[in-house]
C-alpha cells in the first residue's frame, strides 16, 4: 500500500504512548528531516548489540524482531489512522538488522549496509515496490523492509566475497 498523507503526531504523543515509541524508533521517527534515516541509524546498535551472537541466534532475533514488528507496526498504523505513517521506522531498524546477516562488523560494512540499505529501501526496485503497494497492514509495513535488506545483504556478501 502506497504511504498514506502524513498525519501530523506530536512528540509527546509518541514519547508517551510505548506502542508509538518503539514504532517511531525509540523517538527517531520524529525527525522532521528524512526519519526513515535516522530510523536505519538506529538500527546499527541493534547490529552491534546481536553482532557477536552465532549465525543461528542472530538469525532468530532477527525473525523475532520481524514478527514483532508485524505486529507493532500494524498496531501503531491503527492508532495513527494512517497506513505506513513516516515516523514509524520499526521496520528500517530490522531492515538494518537483515542487511547485516553474517557480515563480519567493521566501520565499512556498516557503512555500506546502511548505504546499500537506504538505496534499496528508497528506490523499491521490483518487488519491493509491488509489496510495498499492494500489501497491506503490518506485513505490508515490514516486507518491503525485509526486501530491502535482502537485497543489501547480497549486494555486501558480493562485495565482501570480491574484496574481503
Amino acid at each position: 500500500m502506497t504511504t498514506s498523507p502524513q498525519v501530523d503526531i506530536s512528540p509527546r504523543r509518541v514519547l508517551l504512548d510505548p506502542i508509538l515509541f518503539i514504532a517511531f524508533g525509540f523517538g527517531s521517527g520524529l525527525s522532521s528531516k528524512a526519519p526513515g534515516t535516522v530510523g536505519t541509524l538506529v538500527g546499527i546498535p541493534f547490529v552491534l548489540v546481536f553482532a557477536g551472537l552465532p549465525n543461528w541466534a542472530y538469525l532468530l532475533v532477527t525473525a523475532l524482531l520481524f514478527v514483532f514488528g508485524i505486529w507493532l507496526c500494524g498496531l501503531a498504523s491503527r492508532k495513527l489512522g494512517v497506513h505506513d505513517h513516516g515516523g514509524i521506522v520499526w521496520d528500517e531498524i530490522v531492515g538494518m538488522m537483515i542487511t547485516m546477516i553474517a557480515v563480519p562488523i567493521s566501520w565499512w560494512t556498516l557503512l555500506a549496509g546502511f548505504v546499500l540499505f537506504r538505496l534499496f529501501d528508497i528506490l523499491k526496485p521490483w518487488p519491493i515496490k509491488v509489496a510495498d503497494e499492494r500489501i497491506g497492514g503490518g506485513f505490508g509495513i515490514m516486507v518491503d523492509d525485509l526486501l530491502a535488506g535482502l537485497y543489501a545483504l547480497l549486494v555486501l556478501h558480493g562485495l565482501l566475497w570480491l574484496w574481503g
